[in-house]
């Protein structure tokens, strides 16, 4: 631990350290050989991007997958990427869905997004609409904004539920006010084919959505 923290230091040049990337990344290195997944993981990152040390994705892929195998959240996510991308190694739906599901459910909901567009397409994974909906609808539950899109669309396509213009409205809503340009596009253009009564309760249910988890957060 304090060998991570002192490379956090060392890393940023903050509390009266000068920044020195050489030495942030031999205190890390000392934390990962030890067993810190954080320290792994941060290893993994760097050598991926080359931040601090060249670049070198078999290193990357080495420290991560060591992260990942203890839990760590990141690090599954950044071995998704890299297997969904081909990032460093031979693409692989498989391995990424493998390690984004492990991720997701640790309740990133940027993860759980990635895992419902791989249910929902059939990338490494069988074609499931019913099992995209969940994990949709769970990162959309958290504030995910383009989780919010995809079940909205979902809704308006009628994959994996009934078509439901009032839910696809709802959910469109809300992402177009979380910053979604495109889901109030598709909002807009789903309004004109409700009526005005559908369009209030649409509207009715994502203020109720906003309130309640205004108050749970």
């Amino acid at each position: 631990v304090a060998q991570v923290m002192l490379g956090a230091l060392y890393y940023t040049g903050e509390g009266g350290v000068e920044q020195n990337y050489k030495e942030a990344f031999r205190l890390y290195h000392l934390a990962a050989e030890q067993g810190s997944s954080y320290a792994q993981w941060m290893l993994g990152f760097w050598y991926r991007y080359g931040e601090g040390t060249p670049q070198n994705y078999k290193e990357a892929l080495k420290w991560y997958h060591l992260a990942a195998q203890q839990g760590h959240a990141e690090a599954q996510s950044g071995l998704g990427l890299m297997y969904l991308t081909g990032e460093g190694v031979p693409q692989d739906y498989t391995l990424a869905f493998k390690w984004f599901l492990l991720a997701a459910k640790q309740g990133d909901p940027l993860d759980q997004h990635g895992v419902g567009l791989m249910y929902r397409d059939g990338l490494g994974v069988e074609k499931n609409y019913s099992e995209a909906l969940k994990w949709f609808r769970l990162a959309a539950d958290q504030g995910e904004d383009q989780a919010q899109f995809s079940l909205g669309s979902m809704y308006y396509n009628g994959k994996g539920v009934p078509q439901n213009y009032i839910q696809a409205h709802l959910w469109l809503n809300i992402a177009g006010a979380n910053g979604s340009e495109e889901a109030r596009e598709l909002r807009d253009s789903i309004a004109n084919e409700m009526t005005p009564d559908q369009i209030a309760e649409a509207q009715k249910l994502a203020k109720e959505w906003v309130e309640k988890h205004a108050e749970n957060n």
